[in-house]
């Protein structure tokens, strides 16, 4: 086990800047986690620290070592791929153990401890088998025992769970964040699923343009996002950000409704956040605002909302869906606490979440 450190790492190519003054730990025994659309760099920090791209500037370390120059095979880290990476004409034993056999370890004891990781990961009946008579699923705990078995300092895992269904990766995501708290190994993983991050990882790292745009615990980072980029990232479906006029307490959005978030400092033009499941539909006929569109999702719904011609997006339990239908009328409110507050020039948080919002139904301003 060892801490991990970036320090001011930069990647370019050519001109091309991929990577910009990357500056972050992670701690001894953590599950850290990069997420971030396609492009933001999160890939490539990853195989900086493997030692598969060279750093242009900057330095990582692992532990007390300076690993910036070495090859992959000094860092002691593993790595899991998103395309498993298996050898087809190994069985999973032989898979497994392939790390020790080429560290020189004699077959019988190199046999021996895969036996023991693939009883630990539920693979001990799979054992004389090829990875072709395997299902993703097992695959993927084939390649995760293939980096146990070396006891690295590190883990690294690539998007590993992005050619699973959605069933397997709930199951495979679960038994690897059990694997990861027994044996306490530093984690960095990457993926471009939000849910993934904030379900696995002791720390995220929201990516944007080569650099984190925040850092911290999943939820610090889904209770007060630093800017209207990570409020639109986190969280599914994205929260609702509209362009407001704030003052007195009282936010007005340009098709007149105005929104009352309670005693704040800011004023003037503002970025004003509800997340979905803050947000309540309630059926009104004389409500001004029209429910367009009703997505089941066995016990929620998505509801998509025409507010005087701003589209907006509410999660509603099933149990409370009497009255909203397609093209029933409802007035909006939000939940005590849902507001949250954006400079609408530079898009960066002014303030914590507020003490209260009501949508009034469609009362000019």
């Amino acid at each position: 086990m060892a801490t991990v450190r970036f320090a001011h790492v930069t990647k370019s190519y050519g001109a091309t800047s991929v990577v910009s003054d990357l500056d972050l730990e992670l701690p001894d025994g953590s599950f850290t986690v990069l997420v971030g659309p396609s492009g933001c760099g999160k890939s490539t920090s990853l195989r900086m620290l493997a030692g598969l791209e060279s750093v242009t500037s900057g330095t990582i370390t692992i532990g007390d070592r300076d690993v910036t120059a070495l090859q992959p095979r000094d860092r002691d880290v593993a790595m899991v791929f998103q395309n498993y990476a298996l050898y087809p004409h190994l069985t999973v034993r032989e898979n497994i153990a392939f790390p020790l056999r080429a560290a020189k370890v004699p077959r019988h004891e190199a046999l021996s401890r895969a036996d023991a990781i693939a009883d630990s990961l539920g693979l001990s009946t799979l054992v004389a088998r090829k990875p072709k008579d395997l299902s993703g699923g097992q695959q993927q705990r084939v390649a995760i025992g293939r980096a146990i078995i070396r006891e690295p300092s590190v883990f690294l895992f690539d998007e590993p769970l992005s050619n699973l269904d959605a069933k397997l990766r709930v199951e495979t995501r679960t038994e690897l964040l059990q694997i990861q708290r027994r044996l306490g190994i530093t984690c960095l993983y990457v993926t471009h699923d939000q849910e993934e991050a904030m379900t696995l990882s002791d720390r995220m790292v929201v990516m944007r343009d080569g650099r984190p745009a925040q850092v911290g615990t999943p939820v610090e980072v889904y209770d007060a996002p630093v800017d209207t980029f990570v409020a639109s990232f986190v969280g599914s479906p994205k929260m609702n950000l509209l362009d407001a006029e704030v003052q007195g307490g009282t936010c007005t959005l340009p098709n007149g409704f105005a929104i009352d978030v309670g005693p704040v400092a800011a004023r003037g033009s503002v970025t004003l956040g509800v997340r979905p499941d803050d947000l309540v539909p309630t059926p009104a006929d004389d409500a001004r605002a029209t429910v367009t569109l009703v997505e089941l999702l066995g016990p929620r719904a998505i509801v998509t909302v025409d507010a005087g011609g701003t589209e907006v997006t509410s999660v509603v339990e099933a149990s409370r869906m009497s009255g909203i239908a397609e093209g029933a009328r409802v007035a909006l409110s939000a939940r005590p606490g849902a507001a949250h507050l954006f400079d609408a020039r530079t898009g960066l948080r002014l303030d914590g979440p507020q003490q209260s919002i009501d949508v009034q139904n469609g009362v000019q301003a």
